[in-house]
């Protein structure tokens, strides 16, 4: 049975950066420019706040690097926000996890 490959979670301020960089030095895919269009319109931080967030929400009980980096993508501003983050796989977070998240999301929007 071959080894599971080891997933790596880039943020979409970070893939925007990547992106760009690409762009300078080659053509992109189609779907490469779709993915760039795209973290074009909906990136709001720039790439170092986003890993610095992302390192901040590692620090909570629960969150591992695919829902820190959903959390940097999306921004919740609200508990239900957050709610729908974890709601695909069944995670029910306490409302003082949920509180945590939001206030550091807070600091960096």
């Amino acid at each position: 049975m071959a080894d599971e490959e080891e997933k790596i979670y880039v943020t979409l301020p970070e893939a925007r950066k990547m992106l760009e960089e690409a762009v300078e030095e080659r053509e992109l895919t189609y779907e490469q420019q779709l993915a760039l269009q795209h973290a074009q319109q909906f990136a709001r931080l720039d790439p170092e706040k986003a890993r610095k967030l992302k390192k901040e929400l590692l620090q909570i009980d629960g969150i591992n690097e695919y829902y820190a980096t959903r959390i940097v993508d999306l921004l919740p501003t609200h508990p239900d926000d957050v709610r729908a983050i974890f709601a695909t796989d069944k995670i029910v977070l306490q409302m003082s996890q949920m509180e945590g998240i939001l206030e550091v999301v807070r600091k960096y929007i």
